[in-house]
């Protein structure tokens, strides 16, 4: 079996480790409550060539930044649906190994197991970091669902057939919803109440809210 850090693969080597992969990703409950949460986001450079990578480090429950860092690194996997970790997962552990503090807890902009192979960029980063993560998508890969009830915390299950593989939860009243995915070492329960207790005014929680921000000044600065 190729190993969790192996980037470099063929298209159906890559998918073969995804399968592999995802037997070894934990739905199991978080025991103590986290006191620092980390936000991770990913953005390609204006020539494409580059893909820039930030993580934010946030104290519970105050939400004050803590530690931020940044990593950027050549593009060396192509745009494959599916296979996002690949091409973004090593900017994000680069980044997240210049961090001095120990996050409890990941939120990642993408999926977990909310995946065809349940193994999106939350779950691997997760598997990596041997950490509780959670997917925080701003939109659906795959899955069915009803639309939750409109105010802030209403939630409907995402299914794929009859598996339960997410959900879609408001975060705030009157706005689009955003879709939670066990990452690791989490439960679905856990990754609901953890994003709402990161969520202020926003749609998005402040961990990866911020850390899109963060990502997107070097964008505009032409990194």
């Amino acid at each position: 079996m190729k190993k969790l850090h192996d980037w470099n693969l063929s298209f159906s080597q890559a998918i073969a480790l995804q399968r592999q992969l995802a037997g070894r990703i934990k739905q199991t409950a978080v025991r103590k409550p986290p006191k620092l949460v980390a936000g991770l986001d990913c953005a390609f450079s204006k020539n494409g060539k580059e893909i820039i990578a930030a993580v934010i480090v946030l104290k519970l429950p105050t939400l004050e930044i803590v530690e931020t860092a940044t990593a950027v690194q050549k593009v060396s996997f192509p745009y494959i649906p599916g296979l996002l970790s690949f091409r973004e997962a090593p900017v994000c552990i680069a980044a997240v190994e210049k961090l001095k503090l120990k996050p409890d807890v990941f939120i990642i902009d993408g999926q977990g197991i909310a995946h065809p192979r349940r193994l999106g960029i939350a779950s691997h980063l997760g598997l990596f970091f041997d950490k509780p993560t959670i997917g925080c998508a701003k939109s659906r890969l795959i899955g069915t669902f009803e639309e939750p009830h409109l105010e802030k915390g209403a939630y409907s299950l995402l299914k794929d057939s009859k598996e339960i593989i997410g959900a879609v939860l408001r975060t705030r009243t009157n706005v689009k919803p955003v879709f939670i995915s066990v990452g690791n070492k989490c439960t679905l329960k856990d990754a609901i109440r953890i994003v709402l207790a990161c969520t202020t005014k926003y749609r998005l929680p402040e961990p990866t809210r911020l850390a899109h921000q963060l990502v997107s000044k070097y964008v505009v600065r032409g990194v």
